[in-house]
Order: C-alpha cells, then structure tokens, then sequence
C-alpha cells in the first residue's frame, strides 16, 4: 500500500530530510513535464523542477492540507514556470484556431477514448507540445492527472468558470492540431458517436 504524502510531510516538518526525496521520487516526472509543456526547452524545465523541489522544500510547513499536496506542488511548478517565461521574455505564438464547434471538439474527445491508451497518450503528447506553454500545461493537467475543474482551479489561480472557458479554448486549439496531424480516417472510425 503506498504511504500518503501527508505521511512524508509530517516526518520532514520534524525534520526528517531523507522523507523529502520520497516525495521528490513521487513527483519529480510530472513536475518534470508540466515545465517542459510550459517553457518547451529541456534544460530549462530541468532547472525549473529543481526550483520547485527547492521551494517546495523550503515552504513545505506552510501546506495545509487545504487541496491536495499534488495540486500545491503543481501551481508551485506553473508559477515558478511562469517566472522563467517572464524573466527571459519568450513569448510562443499561439496556433491559429479554425472556428471548432463543440461537437467537433466532443468528435475529437470520442476519438481519442477509443484508442488504445499508449496510442492516445501517445497523439495527445505529440500535438500538446505543439501548443502555446499555458494550454499545453493546462492540458497535461487534464488529460494525463486527471485533475478535476476544482483541481486545475487551484493550480492556476483563476476561477473554475474561467478554468471551463480556459480548458474548452486549449481542446479547441489541441482538436485543430489533431485535426492536422492525426490520420483522417482515424478520425472519421473513432470519432462517431457510439449510443
């Protein structure tokens, strides 16, 4: 059974150090591509993960418990990528977008689900690292955390009414690279409707 976070950070506030590279062992590849989505350079998420481990370690006594520890180690992550954004003035452009209807994008979703998981996470990988830092992060959260409105809310500090219009716009940009990128027909069999 595996031992809860909580656990780990209990030991640390005590002082335990060697409890804190539980944590990081647990959170470290996640931490990892959330940074790469958001900064799309390998060195720099590199970096940008250790500065997280850093400052999760050094404000870990100000946890609370209020969310879960995974949701405040990411918007430690999204900020701090945030940060290095700012501090090297790189701004990605953004894909142009194709007016998407929802049900285009609903073809798409029903698409994906009925790949296979290595080959839908595979398709999905490929075409978010095509996207802007914010969707691409905001994405990952969904598709591969599965992190709910609340969650994703809290990571990034806006409201779940504004997460919703957020995420929606990201599928819609994610669905027209899809749409570019993925076989046609692969589309046209997996994406219908299925009653």
């Amino acid at each position: 059974m595996t031992i809860n976070d909580q656990h780990y950070i209990d030991l640390i506030n005590k002082g335990d150090t060697n409890a804190f590279v539980k944590l990081v062992d647990r959170y470290k590849d996640l931490v990892y591509t959330l940074t790469l989505r958001m900064l799309k350079n390998r060195e720099e998420a590199e970096e940008v993960s250790q500065d997280t481990f850093i400052k999760v370690y050094k404000s870990i006594n100000q946890y609370k418990g209020e969310s879960k520890f995974s949701t405040w180690i990411y918007r430690i992550a999204y900020n701090s990528s945030l940060d290095r954004l700012k501090k090297n003035r790189k701004y990605f452009n953004n894909v142009a977008i194709d007016e998407f209807t929802e049900h285009q994008v609903k073809t798409i979703d029903n698409a994906l689900s009925k790949l296979e998981d290595e080959e839908r996470n595979h398709a999905i990988q490929k075409c978010i690292g095509l996207l802007s830092s914010d969707d691409a992060f905001l994405l990952t959260l969904y598709y591969f955390e599965d992190q709910n409105l609340d969650e994703i809310s809290k990571v990034i500090g806006l409201t779940i009414n504004n997460v919703k219009v957020k995420l929606f716009r990201s599928r819609k940009k994610l669905a027209t690279i899809m749409m570019a990128h993925l076989e046609p027909e692969i589309i046209e069999h997996y994406g219908r409707e299925r009653n």
